[in-house]
């Protein structure tokens, strides 16, 4: 019967590393997913901002804009 304990316990010595490994594998990919929003997020606020530099626009009116709320919804 010890030899089974033996053979129970290997195999989740086994399974325990399995999941420390794939942990780490998912840490880093949610790390890189992570990066690449931000990296993503920060080209968006670069092209916003050229985007608002080019138009006539007041800071006011975009603000606006973008909250949904003009005079026009208000008629």
């Amino acid at each position: 019967m010890a030899r089974r304990k033996a053979t129970i316990d290997d195999k989740i010595a086994q399974a325990e590393s399995v999941v420390i490994k794939t942990k780490e594998k998912y840490d880093a990919a949610l790390e890189n997913l992570n990066r690449l929003i931000k990296k993503k997020r920060e080209l968006e606020g670069k092209e916003l901002m050229q985007a608002y530099e080019k138009s006539n626009r007041s800071l006011e009116e975009v603000l606006e804009f973008l909250s949904g709320s003009s005079e026009d919804d208000e008629e």
